[in-house]
Protein backbone atom coordinates (compact mmCIF):
# COMPACT_ATOMS: atom_id res chain seq x y z
CA UNK A 1 0.00 0.00 0.00
CA UNK A 2 2.82 2.68 0.88
CA UNK A 3 4.61 1.99 -2.41
CA UNK A 4 1.04 2.55 -4.24
CA UNK A 5 0.96 5.73 -2.54
CA UNK A 6 4.31 6.85 -3.05
CA UNK A 7 3.92 6.13 -6.90
CA UNK A 8 0.69 7.89 -7.43
CA UNK A 9 2.52 11.10 -5.27
CA UNK A 10 5.21 10.94 -7.47
CA UNK A 11 2.54 10.56 -10.38
CA UNK A 12 0.82 13.59 -9.53
CA UNK A 13 4.10 15.51 -8.70
CA UNK A 14 5.10 14.87 -12.56
CA UNK A 15 1.73 15.55 -13.76
CA UNK A 16 2.13 19.08 -11.75
CA UNK A 17 5.60 19.83 -13.04
CA UNK A 18 4.34 19.10 -16.71
CA UNK A 19 1.16 21.14 -16.43
CA UNK A 20 3.27 23.90 -15.06
CA UNK A 21 5.91 23.45 -17.90
CA UNK A 22 6.12 26.67 -20.24
CA UNK A 23 9.02 26.52 -23.08
CA UNK A 24 9.78 29.24 -25.05
CA UNK A 25 7.57 29.94 -28.22
CA UNK A 26 8.99 29.26 -31.76
CA UNK A 27 10.32 33.17 -33.20
CA UNK A 28 8.46 32.64 -36.36
CA UNK A 29 5.02 32.15 -34.69
CA UNK A 30 5.82 35.22 -32.48
CA UNK A 31 7.24 37.29 -34.99
CA UNK A 32 4.09 37.16 -37.30
CA UNK A 33 2.00 37.98 -34.78
CA UNK A 34 3.53 40.64 -32.80
CA UNK A 35 6.03 41.96 -35.95
CA UNK A 36 4.27 42.90 -38.77
CA UNK A 37 4.91 46.95 -39.82
CA UNK A 38 6.49 48.85 -39.43
CA UNK A 39 8.16 46.72 -37.29
CA UNK A 40 11.44 46.14 -38.84
CA UNK A 41 14.88 43.99 -37.90
CA UNK A 42 18.48 45.16 -37.91
CA UNK A 43 21.73 43.66 -37.49
CA UNK A 44 23.61 46.00 -34.62
CA UNK A 45 26.10 45.39 -32.41
CA UNK A 46 26.02 41.51 -32.86
CA UNK A 47 22.22 41.91 -31.91
CA UNK A 48 18.89 40.99 -33.88
CA UNK A 49 17.77 44.45 -33.09
CA UNK A 50 13.72 44.67 -32.98
CA UNK A 51 12.76 48.39 -33.88
CA UNK A 52 10.00 50.46 -34.81
CA UNK A 53 10.68 54.09 -36.54
CA UNK A 54 7.55 55.76 -37.69
CA UNK A 55 6.55 59.55 -38.40
CA UNK A 56 8.49 61.97 -40.71
CA UNK A 57 11.87 61.41 -41.15
CA UNK A 58 13.06 65.41 -40.97
CA UNK A 59 10.55 65.44 -38.20
CA UNK A 60 12.25 66.32 -34.62
CA UNK A 61 12.73 62.81 -33.48
CA UNK A 62 11.76 60.71 -29.82
CA UNK A 63 13.73 57.88 -28.89
CA UNK A 64 11.31 55.40 -26.23
CA UNK A 65 13.11 52.62 -24.10
CA UNK A 66 11.12 50.39 -22.22
CA UNK A 67 10.86 49.19 -18.73
CA UNK A 68 12.06 45.73 -17.24
CA UNK A 69 10.27 42.82 -18.71
CA UNK A 70 8.52 45.20 -21.51
CA UNK A 71 8.79 45.74 -25.08
CA UNK A 72 8.32 48.01 -27.19
CA UNK A 73 4.69 47.40 -28.10
CA UNK A 74 3.87 49.04 -24.27
CA UNK A 75 4.10 52.97 -26.17
CA UNK A 76 2.04 52.01 -29.42
CA UNK A 77 -0.54 54.22 -28.25
CA UNK A 78 1.66 57.09 -27.73
CA UNK A 79 3.74 56.29 -30.75
CA UNK A 80 0.12 56.74 -32.56
CA UNK A 81 -0.67 60.32 -30.64
CA UNK A 82 2.78 61.68 -31.90
CA UNK A 83 4.11 60.43 -35.28
CA UNK A 84 2.04 63.38 -36.66
CA UNK A 85 4.39 65.79 -35.68
CA UNK A 86 7.52 63.45 -34.70
CA UNK A 87 9.65 60.78 -35.54
CA UNK A 88 8.66 57.69 -33.12
CA UNK A 89 11.98 54.81 -32.60
CA UNK A 90 11.05 52.39 -30.69
CA UNK A 91 13.37 49.03 -29.71
CA UNK A 92 13.21 45.96 -27.86
CA UNK A 93 16.31 46.42 -25.00
CA UNK A 94 18.69 43.14 -25.32
CA UNK A 95 17.67 40.55 -23.45
CA UNK A 96 13.46 41.30 -24.03
CA UNK A 97 10.81 40.91 -26.66
CA UNK A 98 11.68 39.91 -29.92
CA UNK A 99 15.32 40.99 -30.02
CA UNK A 100 15.93 38.77 -27.85
CA UNK A 101 19.46 37.40 -25.78
CA UNK A 102 22.26 39.28 -26.41
CA UNK A 103 25.36 36.78 -27.49
CA UNK A 104 27.13 38.49 -25.61
CA UNK A 105 25.71 38.02 -22.59
CA UNK A 106 26.54 41.37 -21.30
CA UNK A 107 23.64 43.58 -20.04
CA UNK A 108 25.26 46.60 -18.96
CA UNK A 109 23.51 50.11 -18.71
CA UNK A 110 27.12 50.96 -20.79
CA UNK A 111 26.49 48.31 -23.51
CA UNK A 112 23.09 50.27 -23.52
CA UNK A 113 24.43 53.52 -24.21
CA UNK A 114 26.74 52.21 -26.80
CA UNK A 115 23.68 50.39 -28.39
CA UNK A 116 21.56 53.33 -28.59
CA UNK A 117 24.21 55.45 -29.82
CA UNK A 118 24.34 53.50 -32.86
CA UNK A 119 21.28 52.95 -33.49
CA UNK A 120 20.62 56.63 -33.80
CA UNK A 121 23.60 56.75 -36.60
CA UNK A 122 22.44 54.06 -38.21
CA UNK A 123 18.95 55.75 -38.37
CA UNK A 124 21.01 59.00 -39.43
CA UNK A 125 19.71 60.66 -36.08
CA UNK A 126 22.02 63.05 -34.97
CA UNK A 127 19.98 63.91 -31.74
CA UNK A 128 16.83 63.05 -30.09
CA UNK A 129 14.61 63.44 -27.23
CA UNK A 130 14.51 60.56 -25.12
CA UNK A 131 11.67 58.78 -23.12
CA UNK A 132 12.19 56.53 -20.51
CA UNK A 133 10.43 53.69 -17.85
CA UNK A 134 11.58 52.68 -15.23
CA UNK A 135 14.59 50.38 -15.66
CA UNK A 136 14.32 52.34 -19.07
CA UNK A 137 14.42 55.20 -17.55
CA UNK A 138 17.95 54.46 -15.55
CA UNK A 139 19.34 53.84 -19.03
CA UNK A 140 17.77 56.89 -20.60
CA UNK A 141 19.01 59.33 -17.77
CA UNK A 142 22.62 57.46 -18.07
CA UNK A 143 22.57 57.85 -21.54
CA UNK A 144 21.74 61.84 -21.67
CA UNK A 145 24.89 62.16 -19.17
CA UNK A 146 26.87 59.64 -21.47
CA UNK A 147 26.31 61.11 -24.80
CA UNK A 148 25.09 64.60 -23.83
CA UNK A 149 25.28 65.54 -27.23
CA UNK A 150 22.30 63.09 -28.50
CA UNK A 151 19.68 64.09 -26.02
CA UNK A 152 17.95 67.40 -26.78
CA UNK A 153 15.12 66.87 -24.06
CA UNK A 154 14.50 64.16 -21.53
CA UNK A 155 11.58 62.50 -19.99
CA UNK A 156 12.00 60.02 -17.04
CA UNK A 157 8.82 57.96 -16.21
CA UNK A 158 9.17 56.46 -12.76
CA UNK A 159 12.72 56.07 -13.05
CA UNK A 160 15.18 53.06 -11.82
CA UNK A 161 18.41 54.31 -9.70
CA UNK A 162 18.17 54.97 -6.20
CA UNK A 163 18.74 51.98 -3.97
CA UNK A 164 16.03 50.80 -2.24
CA UNK A 165 15.26 47.87 0.72
CA UNK A 166 17.58 45.12 -1.11
CA UNK A 167 19.63 47.17 -3.21
CA UNK A 168 22.75 48.52 -2.72
CA UNK A 169 25.33 50.57 -4.45
CA UNK A 170 28.28 49.17 -6.22
CA UNK A 171 27.79 45.50 -5.13
CA UNK A 172 27.04 43.14 -6.68
CA UNK A 173 22.81 42.00 -6.17
CA UNK A 174 22.01 39.37 -3.56
CA UNK A 175 21.98 35.95 -4.69
CA UNK A 176 18.47 35.16 -6.60
CA UNK A 177 16.10 32.78 -4.82
CA UNK A 178 15.74 29.95 -5.17
CA UNK A 179 12.25 29.87 -7.19
CA UNK A 180 13.76 32.28 -9.72
CA UNK A 181 15.77 29.82 -11.31
CA UNK A 182 12.70 27.86 -12.32
CA UNK A 183 11.75 31.15 -14.21
CA UNK A 184 12.88 29.48 -17.73
CA UNK A 185 11.25 26.66 -16.94
CA UNK A 186 7.52 28.10 -16.47
CA UNK A 187 5.37 30.92 -16.69
CA UNK A 188 1.91 30.50 -15.48
CA UNK A 189 -0.63 32.92 -16.36
CA UNK A 190 -2.14 32.67 -13.05
CA UNK A 191 0.89 33.48 -11.23
CA UNK A 192 1.67 36.44 -13.84
CA UNK A 193 -1.96 37.99 -13.97
CA UNK A 194 -1.69 39.40 -10.45
CA UNK A 195 2.15 40.46 -10.79
CA UNK A 196 1.18 42.64 -14.18
CA UNK A 197 -2.53 43.79 -12.19
CA UNK A 198 -0.25 45.44 -9.82
CA UNK A 199 1.51 48.03 -12.09
CA UNK A 200 -1.90 49.43 -12.96
CA UNK A 201 -4.08 51.49 -10.62
CA UNK A 202 -7.14 50.27 -12.63
CA UNK A 203 -6.73 46.77 -12.32
CA UNK A 204 -9.14 45.90 -14.89
CA UNK A 205 -6.65 47.44 -17.37
CA UNK A 206 -4.72 44.37 -17.57
CA UNK A 207 -7.31 42.66 -20.09
CA UNK A 208 -6.73 39.10 -21.60
CA UNK A 209 -5.25 40.44 -24.66
CA UNK A 210 -2.98 42.25 -22.46
CA UNK A 211 -1.72 39.88 -20.35
CA UNK A 212 -1.22 37.21 -23.40
CA UNK A 213 0.85 40.00 -25.26
CA UNK A 214 3.28 40.32 -22.24
CA UNK A 215 3.28 36.72 -21.45
CA UNK A 216 3.87 36.12 -25.03
CA UNK A 217 7.18 38.45 -24.87
CA UNK A 218 8.66 36.71 -21.49
CA UNK A 219 8.21 33.55 -23.86
CA UNK A 220 10.38 34.39 -26.83
CA UNK A 221 13.52 32.60 -27.31
CA UNK A 222 16.39 32.97 -24.67
CA UNK A 223 14.33 36.32 -22.53
CA UNK A 224 13.42 34.23 -19.81
CA UNK A 225 17.06 32.52 -19.30
CA UNK A 226 18.41 36.54 -20.64
CA UNK A 227 16.22 38.49 -17.52
CA UNK A 228 18.21 36.38 -14.83
CA UNK A 229 21.26 36.92 -16.35
CA UNK A 230 20.70 40.18 -16.25
CA UNK A 231 19.33 40.24 -12.61
CA UNK A 232 22.75 38.28 -11.76
CA UNK A 233 25.13 40.77 -13.37
CA UNK A 234 23.32 44.02 -12.96
CA UNK A 235 25.31 46.83 -10.81
CA UNK A 236 23.37 49.77 -9.45
CA UNK A 237 25.97 53.23 -9.78
CA UNK A 238 25.00 56.29 -6.98
CA UNK A 239 23.07 58.16 -9.13
CA UNK A 240 23.65 61.76 -7.79
CA UNK A 241 27.39 62.42 -9.53
CA UNK A 242 25.44 61.75 -12.56
CA UNK A 243 22.50 63.21 -12.44
CA UNK A 244 23.84 66.24 -11.83
CA UNK A 245 25.62 66.10 -15.15
CA UNK A 246 22.69 66.26 -17.03
CA UNK A 247 21.91 69.70 -19.10
CA UNK A 248 18.86 68.28 -21.02
CA UNK A 249 15.47 70.13 -20.07
CA UNK A 250 13.60 66.91 -18.01
CA UNK A 251 10.52 65.63 -17.19
CA UNK A 252 9.95 63.70 -14.30
CA UNK A 253 6.31 61.98 -15.14
CA UNK A 254 5.01 59.87 -12.39
CA UNK A 255 2.17 57.91 -11.68
CA UNK A 256 0.43 59.23 -7.57
CA UNK A 257 -0.80 55.90 -6.92
CA UNK A 258 2.71 54.10 -8.45
CA UNK A 259 3.47 50.91 -6.11
CA UNK A 260 6.66 49.87 -7.76
CA UNK A 261 8.41 53.27 -7.26
CA UNK A 262 6.07 55.45 -5.24
CA UNK A 263 5.81 58.96 -6.19
CA UNK A 264 7.18 60.14 -3.73
CA UNK A 265 10.69 59.22 -5.34
CA UNK A 266 10.64 62.42 -7.78
CA UNK A 267 11.96 64.32 -5.09
CA UNK A 268 15.32 62.27 -5.39
CA UNK A 269 15.75 63.26 -9.02
CA UNK A 270 14.15 66.89 -8.62
CA UNK A 271 16.70 68.15 -6.02
CA UNK A 272 19.63 66.88 -8.16
CA UNK A 273 18.97 67.59 -11.80
CA UNK A 274 19.95 70.96 -12.89
CA UNK A 275 16.65 71.26 -15.00
CA UNK A 276 13.62 69.50 -14.28
CA UNK A 277 10.20 69.50 -13.32
CA UNK A 278 7.39 66.69 -11.82
CA UNK A 279 4.24 66.00 -13.07
CA UNK A 280 2.22 63.69 -11.20
CA UNK A 281 -0.74 61.78 -13.10
CA UNK A 282 -3.67 61.73 -10.97
CA UNK A 283 -4.96 57.47 -10.36
CA UNK A 284 -2.35 56.33 -12.26
CA UNK A 285 0.41 53.00 -11.70
CA UNK A 286 3.72 52.65 -13.30
CA UNK A 287 2.59 52.11 -17.00
CA UNK A 288 0.52 55.51 -17.76
CA UNK A 289 1.47 55.42 -21.50
CA UNK A 290 -0.97 51.49 -21.43
CA UNK A 291 -3.57 52.93 -18.30
CA UNK A 292 -4.47 56.17 -19.82
CA UNK A 293 -2.20 56.97 -22.94
CA UNK A 294 -4.10 60.27 -23.00
CA UNK A 295 -3.45 61.67 -19.90
CA UNK A 296 0.59 61.10 -19.99
CA UNK A 297 0.43 62.22 -23.85
CA UNK A 298 -0.61 65.56 -23.04
CA UNK A 299 1.52 66.14 -20.27
CA UNK A 300 4.43 64.88 -22.71
CA UNK A 301 3.19 66.58 -25.70
CA UNK A 302 3.24 69.98 -23.78
CA UNK A 303 6.93 69.48 -22.63
CA UNK A 304 8.22 68.52 -25.79
CA UNK A 305 6.47 71.43 -27.35
CA UNK A 306 7.94 73.84 -24.64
Amino acid sequence: MKWWILGALAALLLAGLAWAYDPDKPRAGLEARYAGPPSTFGELMALRLHIRDTGPRDAPAILFIHGFGSSLHTWEDWARGLEDRYRVIRLDLPGFGLTGADPTGDYSDQRAFALLAALLDRLGVARAHVVGSSMGGRIAWGFAAARPERVDRLVLMAPDGFASEGRDYDRPPARLPWIGHVLPYTLPRPLLRPMLRNVYADPSVMTDALLERYRDMLLAPGVRAAILRRMATSLLVRPEPILATIRAPTLLLWGDSDRAIPASHAEDYRRVLPESQVVVLPRMGHAPMEERPAEGLAALRAFLGG
